[in-house]
């Protein structure tokens, strides 16, 4: 209790009390969520256990098909930092034990299509063009730094860890570490050697 009072003081105690709270009735599940905080199609939203945020947090969730189905379903142990923003359409998964930092952005859609015959015109306004969606996965045990973007179709494997201010548009395989933008893979790790391995 003391280490408790010396991070937060009695006013930091007081506040994370009545967050304790209103969580309860938000997310029975869920460990501690930090107002404000946004959230759209609480139908469609579901969080495992111990699931912590941190402030304004946005999470967005609208059924296409108008199905009463899960969109965002985030694991077990999983902490969102402050201004994080997943929006969904299709689905995104979140699972056990992922870390997010701060100002993340996760998206499994897009106004309009940019590839093929059929792509859409820039001479029509953005908000009118049909959404597009594919599914996104973060796999356990994922880190994921400030300021990161994660678009439509990915996959991010087990065990991953993605660089700050990486836009990441294409699956990273388990156990890697991907900066950039687009993201890349600069490391990997040898189970074998129990080290990370740069990759050339």
């Amino acid at each position: 209790m003391r280490k408790t009072f010396n991070i937060y003081g009695l006013s930091g105690i007081i506040q994370l009390i009545y967050f304790k709270v209103r969580t309860f009735f938000l997310f029975p599940k869920a460990k501690i969520v930090r107002f404000p905080i946004r959230i759209r199609g609480k139908k469609f939203i579901k969080v495992g256990h111990n699931f912590t945020t941190g402030f304004n947090c946005r999470l967005d969730a609208f059924s296409e098909s108008n199905k009463n189905e899960t969109l965002i379903e985030i694991g077990n142990n999983v902490q969102i930092n402050d201004y994080v923003h997943i929006g969904a359409i299709e689905k995104i998964e979140i699972h056990d034990s992922v870390l997010i930092a701060s100002k993340v952005f996760i998206t499994d859609h897009n106004h309009g299509s940019y590839t093929g015959k059929n792509a859409d015109s820039p001479l029509t306004s953005p908000s009118s063009r049909p959404l597009h969606s594919s599914k996104v996965v973060i796999e356990k045990n994922v880190w994921i730094g400030e300021f990161v973007s994660i678009l439509p179709g990915v996959r991010i494997g087990e065990g991953s860890i993605i660089g700050s201010m990486s836009v990441v548009n294409k699956d990273i395989p388990p156990f890697s570490i991907a900066v950039g933008s687009p993201a890349k893979i600069i490391k990997q790790y040898d189970f074998n050697k129990n080290e990370w391995i740069k990759i050339l």
